[in-house]
């Protein structure tokens, strides 16, 4: 037992993306920070947003104990920055990711929503302009489908979608926007999967359950990206900015002038979705913070009405290198991979390399679905409380194998078919002096494929799943 858990807690030493500060709340916008009041007294523990503490489990026993000196908040995201010239003005952009710890979890392992409306993937993003004196701060966030629903890894490239518990569905997605709403304000939630097969189907019940709770407050819209843009006419996402400029508009972004005092507020937020949120939805969001820089810029004076970021060269360089690498921070954290399609952000353009790196992504992906997240998985359920060790009972049980998953290996299966396979062939060649060596070669060929049929039929128990905290059923 103690080498299993030490294994994890090794596993979980290797967590990416971690930040702190000493004297600013890192958990909170630069809205919300201002709007604390006299709370900004308190220990940074008590001001932060407990949804984007990764530490949280961890500091209990010293809250318990009162040992405010030694509590630091920790946010699990991404922070990238950079300064530049425009004419006379420099500026300075920041963008900020804080992930949610309340369904944390690996890509194929941890989907869609929990009874309480928390989803999988749940990113703040937090774009920040800052230039002579002046402050602005335009926060969206990300994160997947509220539905209960799941996809378990079988071996096969795209297991197929589970929506469990259709019943409470309505519910979930009420407590998901209930909190939304309190917590941003307006929303309008863009829903980029497809039309069409299990994505289809998702989307189609999403749609179905936002219809009783949208209104003035809270919009839907489905925006195919796939199906609009396909792989390389990204540009037409202007379609997409077309439909929710009015809403961008409206709801605006924070500003503070030279003294600190406010001249602007975010009243809504966007929230995008795709069925990972890590690519469509990083090339999304990267066309609505640019718009909204461009935005800010005119507001500001420091643009034209006709000026945008294409035609300043090294700002545009420096602003598409701020995404792509905000993108692939998140995407490592969740898939272990960077983000798909992240040459369009980067380049602005789909080039030949960029979708060879896709390639190989997606196939890394899904080596690490299948035989590596589910390790990972349990670390994140230790480390995060998910699940609770306790001298009182076998944390073994927990983990305890039964039946063909106790004897199940892929490794070993797949050897034993590459064996079959080569005394086939060695058996073939052979035929010409040994006519028995035909049988021979059928009885290897047939045990290779016999193997393969039964790793395929039993797909899910040969992968590496979690053993600590089990997929809901």
């Amino acid at each position: 037992m103690e080498a299993e858990f030490s294994g994890l807690l090794n596993v979980a030493e290797h967590t990416l993306g971690l930040y702190f500060s000493y004297e600013v709340n890192v958990t909170l916008s630069l809205q919300r920070l201002n709007d604390l009041g006299e709370s900004k007294l308190l220990p940074l523990w008590r001001q932060a947003d407990p949804r984007f503490v990764w530490n949280n489990y961890m500091m209990e026993v010293l809250i318990d104990s009162k040992l405010d000196p030694f509590l630091l908040p920790v946010v699990q995201g991404s922070y990238h920055h950079f300064q530049a010239a425009i004419g006379k003005d420099i500026i300075d952009v920041t963008l900020i990711a804080r992930r949610c710890n309340r369904r944390t979890g690996t890509r194929m392992w941890r989907r869609g929503a929990d009874s309480d409306g928390y989803v999988a993937n749940f990113v703040e993003s937090e774009q920040i302009l800052q230039m002579n004196g002046l402050t602005a701060s335009f926060v969206q966030v990300r994160g997947s489908i509220p539905l209960l629903w799941d996809q378990i890894v079988d071996l096969t490239y795209k297991p197929k979608f589970e929506i469990v518990r259709q019943e409470e569905a309505p519910r979930v997605i009420e407590r998901h926007f209930l909190d939304l709403r309190k917590k941003y304000g307006n929303v309008i939630a863009v829903d980029l999967v497809n039309k069409h097969g299990g994505e289809g189907h998702l989307s189609e019940k999403f749609c179905n359950a936002m219809q009783h709770i949208a209104g003035e407050d809270v919009k839907y819209l489905h925006f195919d990206f796939h199906h609009i843009c396909g792989h390389v006419h990204f540009e037409n996402l202007s379609f997409l900015y077309n439909q929710i400029e009015d809403f961008l508009t409206k709801n605006r972004y924070f500003l503070l002038n030279e003294k600190g005092e406010k001249l602007e507020a975010q009243l809504g937020i966007l929230r995008t979705n795709c069925i990972d949120c890590l690519d469509r939805t990083n090339v999304t969001q990267s066309m609505i913070g640019r718009k909204m820089l461009e935005f800010q810029f005119k507001r500001l004076g420091v643009f034209g009405a006709e000026d945008t970021i294409s035609s300043h060269p090294n700002l545009d360089e420096s602003f598409k290198n701020l995404w792509a690498d905000h993108g692939d921070d998140i995407s490592i954290q969740y898939s272990g991979t960077p983000a798909l399609k992240g040459d369009f952000v980067r380049c602005g353009q789909r080039t030949p390399q960029g979708i060879l790196a896709d390639g190989y992504n997606a196939l890394k992906r899904y080596y690490l679905n299948n035989f590596r997240d589910g390790i990972k998985q349990d670390a994140i359920d230790l480390l995060q409380g998910h699940n609770i060790v306790s001298v009182a009972r076998d944390p073994m049980q927990t983990s305890q194998r039964a039946g063909i998953e106790a004897v199940a290996s892929f490794p070993l299966a797949f050897a034993l078919i590459i064996l079959g396979l080569f005394f086939a062939a060695l058996s073939l060649r052979r035929v010409r002096n040994d006519p028995w060596n035909l049988l021979s070669s059928m009885i290897w060929g047939g045990m290779s494929l016999g193997i393969a049929a039964f790793v395929k039929a039993n797909g899910r128990v040969f992968c590496n799943r979690p053993r600590l905290h089990q997929p809901r059923r």
